[in-house]
């Protein structure tokens, strides 16, 4: 196919930056102009403090569950990596022999039909994304519901000798009370001008991390490639920390030709690489180290795939995230056209230091959850 054809306006309209992605990229390269919101930060700021005193004093009521919560969470907007870092938890547990149900939002479904079990035949538009592939990747008791206390009761219910919930992106949600809180810090990321929303990314202020445990996502040194070809993260320092590693590329649908699989060692090593996750731009820089030329086709979180996004990338293979391939999937194996394209899907593993199992594991203890 030809790699000059004319866009349509609708697909011109389309590729547009949201207000969403026009807002990262000003976090991202600290613009001077977001000090002009700085009067709207304070507002929120009061606010969110407001708030959580009024829970802290009882004057709002809380949900106090029958079981150990551990809230997975972040203090700052966009992706930190926490759905991989609640697989792995998951994984860990489940091999420890602990039963443990998993609790979220349910962002991006339909919340009229909530709170619901996952299933393997939920869809992210009834779900959320994120809830369907902590489902497929673990098997574990996933419900979703704003209500975080329905969505607990509704695990109870379906798995009664449960003994842990774990709670995602719940560090905000303080109708709902935790024993454990696990705050996950991108420490390539940084916290940019170290404000609050709107000036800078920061849903809470940076003393809230004093008041949990903290995870420090760490990017991989660029020698390491490939998540099959390594060894756990080392424990180098006291220091509780996490990497995502790259796995190799797999086909979006088990019908593609594995000769059309991107090679990063030869001539034609572009991609696109569409992206619906909190910070695309981690997703772009893993692709780049794995030696693919990336051509950036950024979505807001928790984009609303259709075949309009797709359709246009003609010219390379398209590289998406696993979050993201449980969204473009239907669409693909539904569309004639889009079945014959060149899609793959690049999943990531969170790899723990020791000191996150030894931690985890004196937590669980003092909860009776593990015993000595």
């Amino acid at each position: 196919m030809s790699k000059h054809k004319h866009p349509t306006a609708s697909q011109l309209s389309k590729s547009r930056p949201s207000l969403e992605l026009k807002m990262v990229a000003a976090w991202q390269a600290q613009a001077w102009w977001l000090w002009l919101l700085l009067p709207v930060s304070w507002l929120y700021g009061a606010v969110v403090l407001v708030r959580r005193q009024l829970y802290d004093k009882g004057l709002l009521s809380r949900y106090k569950a029958p079981i150990p919560v551990l809230v997975v969470g972040n203090i700052t907007l966009g992706g930190s990596g926490k759905t991989p870092l609640i697989i792995e938890l998951v994984k860990y547990l489940q091999s420890q022999d602990i039963r443990v149900g998993v609790i979220s939002r349910g962002y991006g479904g339909d919340e009229s039909v909530m709170p619901k079990v996952v299933t393997a035949t939920s869809r992210p538009e009834q779900v959320g994304d994120e809830p369907c592939l902590i489902f497929r990747e673990t098997q574990a008791c996933v419900a979703v519901c704003p209500n975080r206390q329905q969505a607990i009761e509704l695990i109870l219910k379906q798995q009664p000798d449960t003994q842990l919930i774990i709670a995602d992106d719940g560090l905000q949600h303080y109708k709902l009370q935790r024993d454990i809180e696990w705050i996950v810090v991108d420490s390539g990321r940084g916290f940019g001008n170290k404000q609050l929303l709107p000036t800078g990314f920061l849903r809470e202020p940076l003393s809230r991390l004093k008041q949990g445990t903290v995870i420090f996502h760490q990017k991989p040194a660029p020698h390491n490639s490939l998540a099959s070809s390594q060894q756990p993260v080392s424990d180098v320092s006291d220091r509780l920390t996490m990497q995502l590693m790259p796995n190799a590329l797999e086909p979006l649908l088990a019908n593609q030709s594995a000769q059309d699989k991107p090679n990063p060692n030869s001539a034609n090593n572009q991609v696109y690489a569409m992206s619906g996750i909190g910070y695309p731009q981690r997703f772009f820089d893993t692709l780049t180290s794995l030696g693919y030329q990336v051509i950036k086709k950024p979505m807001p979180d928790h984009h609303q795939f259709s075949e309009a996004d797709l359709l246009p990338l003609s010219d390379y293979p398209v590289v998406v995230t696993a979050k993201d391939a449980v969204k473009i999937a239907p669409l693909v194996a539904n569309n004639p056209l889009l079945k014959q394209r060149s899609i793959w899907v690049l999943p990531v593993q969170a790899q723990l230091s020791d000191s996150c199992y030894i931690w985890l594991r004196q937590q669980l203890k003092a909860l009776k959850v593990l015993s000595d």
